[in-house]
């Protein structure tokens, strides 16, 4: 049997079935747009911004509109997994830009990794 998929990987299928359906919002303003509107499901957040006030008013919109949050350490990472780069010949991704902030409105099709994140959420509630 195939080991537990963690987070992280889960994080980044989800990302990568979202974007097939246009269903991700990337950087500051327009994932901000999102979140007031409360058309976002799920927010990804790079703690790596320069900026404190950043995460403060994206943690504090998501929680006022009840929005799930999930943390990551690098905006790099973040701006590699929703696409802001370009990919190589070799299938390595070169010139990746960094996103603070990433918001998913359509998740796509169902799929373990989804699953996986899902029930991050329901045992994070069941621990308060």
């Amino acid at each position: 049997m195939a080991e537990p998929m963690d987070l992280m990987d889960a994080l980044r299928e989800v990302l990568k079935n979202s974007i097939i359906v246009e269903g991700v919002t990337r950087g500051l303003r327009e994932s901000v747009k999102k979140l007031d509107k409360r058309e976002a499901l799920l927010c990804v957040l790079a703690e790596s911004t320069d900026e404190k006030n950043i995460l403060k008013l994206v943690e504090a919109l998501c929680k006022e509109h009840g929005i799930n949050l999930i943390k990551i350490d690098d905006a790099k990472k973040l701006g590699e997994w929703v696409g802001l780069c370009k990919i190589d010949k070799e299938g390595n991704a070169r010139k990746v830009v960094r996103c603070s902030c990433a918001v998913i409105s359509n998740f796509g099709r169902e799929s373990i990794a989804l699953e996986v994140i899902n029930d991050h959420f329901k045992r994070a509630v069941t621990a308060e």
